[in-house]
């Protein structure tokens, strides 16, 4: 790795942290995470990577297929890129609900698979509040329908994951190869983490643990997690397809209070795909990954090849 490239992943690290420390400070001198604009100062912040990464290659790199150095272009061959794109949302969703039997079978997500207990009692507060007795579609329907929608939000939510992971897996990732397989994936994987500290210390993700536990398990979390991403990045060689998986994963975070037994705590350092239980199956996923050397990154030189096959 030269000089230059050292430069541009310094410019690009310290832009990223600087922006998202920034963005973070009106909540860190008002209510925190109780801020009536927190949402909008979290998706803000999903950008900043992306700010980042393009300041570097318009401003300091200056590549001549710019589109192509973030991952973005071209959008061919098409099989492929959809291909890799379904992969990636139906794996991200999997990763987050495999994570709940996992951790129940270990004792440490209070799991009811049976009754959902703790969402019937949301629903009870909520058709209380609301002035009905009940909500009249049975609670397995609305488990379904739940679970059937999830891969609507890798749609959804694709702008605001787009804004990292044009950064993370777009631009950083590939930046880092040349330094191996898997140090680019771990230092990728602290950088990303590291990251979410001006959220994670305000006790995002992990409100009961103290704010060093909070970003070591996210620092984690990410790097596994990452991994997947990174994965689909590399083989694929677009961002889309990583892009989606994460939008996808954000959308079924919140599946675990669907199973969740009523009036038991979930400790995210332990349960859920934040938890140490929740790395079980990535960690495995990865590992396999890895050993089969599905890392290896389709080259610029193979892409120019079957976009000239595709386009005749």
């Amino acid at each position: 790795m030269s000089g230059r490239d050292l430069r541009s992943i310094g410019v690009f690290t310290t832009l990223a942290f600087a922006l998202a420390w920034l963005l973070a400070l009106p909540l860190w001198f008002g209510d925190g995470l109780a801020a009536p604009w927190f949402t909008l100062v979290a998706v803000a912040t999903m950008m900043t990577p992306a700010i980042a990464a393009l300041v570097v290659v318009f401003f300091v790199e200056r590549p001549q297929h710019k589109t192509w150095t973030l991952g973005l272009w071209p959008l061919r061959p098409v099989r492929s890129l959809l291909g890799y794109a379904a992969l990636g949302i139906i794996v991200s969703i999997a990763l987050v609900l495999v994570a709940l039997p996992v951790g129940a079978l270990l004792g440490v997500y209070p799991a009811d698979f049976v009754n959902f207990s703790a969402f019937q009692q949301v629903l009870d507060e909520q058709a209380g509040a609301a002035g009905v007795a009940e909500i009249p579609i049975p609670i397995g329907a609305l488990i379904v329908i739940q679970l059937a929608t999830l891969p609507l939000a890798a749609f959804i939510n694709l702008i605001p994951a787009l804004g990292e992971e044009l950064g993370w897996r777009g631009w950083l990732l590939p930046k880092l190869m040349p330094l191996g397989t898997l140090p680019a994936l771990l230092i990728s994987g602290v950088i990303w983490g590291l990251w979410h500290a001006p959220l994670i210390l305000l006790g995002y993700n992990y409100p009961d643990a103290p704010g060093w536990l909070g970003v070591t398990m996210m620092v984690g979390m990410c790097i596994l997690v990452g991994a997947v991403f990174g994965w689909l990045r590399l083989r694929s060689g677009l961002v889309w397809p990583a892009a989606l998986a994460h939008a996808a994963f954000n959308g079924a975070g919140g599946t675990y209070l669907l199973f969740a037994r009523a009036g038991e705590h979930v400790d995210t350092t332990q349960a859920t795909v934040l938890g140490w239980s929740g790395w079980i199956v990535p960690l495995a996923l990865v590992v396999i990954l890895i050993a089969t050397g599905q890392f290896a990154p389709r080259s610029t030189h193979d892409r120019e090849a079957r976009l000239t096959r595709t386009t005749g």
